[in-house]
């Protein structure tokens, strides 16, 4: 069995423009092609562009950013040779690749050209560097604390105390759909699924990994805690993924979410939503459900990973071009961007809800080879249970009967 080493905690605490020559003579790579892959936010296009300038005429540097990243991961490096040679992962999509076999140890690489990388930032399976990580991420709360101070309400911290907040709001006609939290069938509602669930003190997985473990009862309460909370929502939350919450918090529609941690600096950034907003925004950790001393949420780390069917002029080139890219002048320039795991950050307020997160013990997100699946089941099988198509315990047994299905296909069940 794959053994994953990762600390999320280790580093947290622990200009920026260059003129496109000068960029290239620091990335010091003489030829070769860097093509990457990866999703669409903030902090990402920050690494990639970074990553763009060094790009010459003996360096072609791409980029696609897309937010189907994950379904193009598996073909895009299954060609030979491989459509993108950098590809940005996370928790949850590096390990289908692995089990696949579809990702270039890095440990030679790490050995000549990784000096600046920290201990923390190496992810090691079965003892082979398989991947870097650069910044840290979870959902957590966004606040408008105006709002809080008009109703006369202290900050929750429990999803008990959300409930009575956004009630509050609405009675004071405040405002009437206080909430929002990702709830769009597919990935988003998954995610959800798993952060309440652990909040809960759920195990996704028996103790030996042989099998699924969601048909209980905590597994029930926290599909009805998510339910309870898209009373105070709007008819469409079914809609919400992360950028329509990060649109409805810049459009005055929401008091209180559960928010992504690299979405924050752009909440409290004037230049992107209305001053009378981002004054008023706060960060806090997860809150606890049911009773709980764990945040409901889950950590994560974005990185990237190299494809396995490039050249090693091409990988040589892709791995200083990313190290070029994670410079600590990068984060100096856009520390608000993310939670950065690069070397000299200095955690910003805009990070405050990841590292409250963190230090009151959020568990990390899975990275296990059969979670995968289980998120695409649950993502797929939950929503009929939010829309009152059928009750919780069946909507977890459809998940569990998925993701068996899947499981047995890929050759993790028997």
């Amino acid at each position: 069995m794959n053994t994953y080493a990762f600390r999320l905690s280790a580093v947290i605490f622990a200009s920026a423009s260059c003129l496109a020559a000068a960029s290239h003579a620091e990335c010091g790579i003489e030829a070769g092609n860097v093509s990457i892959l990866a999703n669409d936010f903030e902090a990402l296009h920050v690494i990639a562009t970074a990553a763009e300038e060094c790009a010459s005429p003996t360096v072609t540097v791409t980029k696609n950013h897309t937010t189907e990243h994950a379904n193009l991961q598996g073909p895009a490096l299954t060609a030979n040779p491989s459509t993108y040679t950098v590809v940005m992962i996370a928790n949850d999509s590096i390990s289908g690749l692995l089990s696949t076999d579809k990702l270039l140890p890095l440990d030679d690489l790490v050995a000549e050209y990784g000096g600046d990388l920290q201990e923390s930032q190496l992810i090691r399976v079965d003892g082979q560097v398989m991947a870097i990580a650069f910044m840290v991420n979870a959902q957590h709360l966004w606040l408008r604390k105006d709002i809080l101070d008009k109703a006369g309400l202290a900050q929750p911290t429990t999803y008990e105390e959300v409930l009575a907040a956004a009630e509050a709001i609405r009675e004071q006609g405040l405002m009437a759909e206080p909430l929002a939290a990702s709830y769009k069938p597919g990935w988003d509602l998954a995610a959800d699924f798993v952060n309440m669930y652990s909040g809960f003190g759920g195990e996704l997985f028996a103790p030996d990994g042989s099998d699924v473990a969601i048909e209980n009862d905590q597994g029930v309460k926290a599909l009805e805690m998510m339910k309870a909370l898209s009373a105070f929502m709007g008819p469409d939350y079914l809609t919400f993924n992360t950028n329509e919450m990060s649109a409805r918090w810049r459009d005055n529609l929401a008091a209180i979410e559960n928010g992504w941690g690299s979405r924050a600096g752009q909440a409290i950034d004037p230049a992107q939503t209305p001053l009378e907003i981002a004054d008023a925004t706060v960060f806090a950790a997860a809150p606890t459900v049911g009773g709980g001393t764990i945040p409901a949420t889950t950590m994560w780390w974005d990185g990237f990973a190299l494809a396995r069917n490039i050249s090693e002029e091409d990988a040589t080139a892709s791995f200083r071009a990313m190290m070029h890219a994670l410079r600590p002048e990068t984060a100096e320039a856009h520390p608000k961007a993310a939670t950065w795991l690069i070397e000299g950050y200095q955690p910003t307020p805009a990070a405050a809800g990841v590292l409250a997160s963190m230090e009151a013990g959020a568990k990390p997100y899975p990275m296990v080879p059969a979670m995968g699946l289980l998120h695409r089941a649950l993502g797929d099988e939950l929503a009929d249970f939010m829309q009152d198509r059928e009750d919780a315990q069946t909507a977890l047994a459809d998940a569990a009967s998925a993701y068996r299905t899947a499981a047995r296909e890929a050759g993790f069940l028997k």
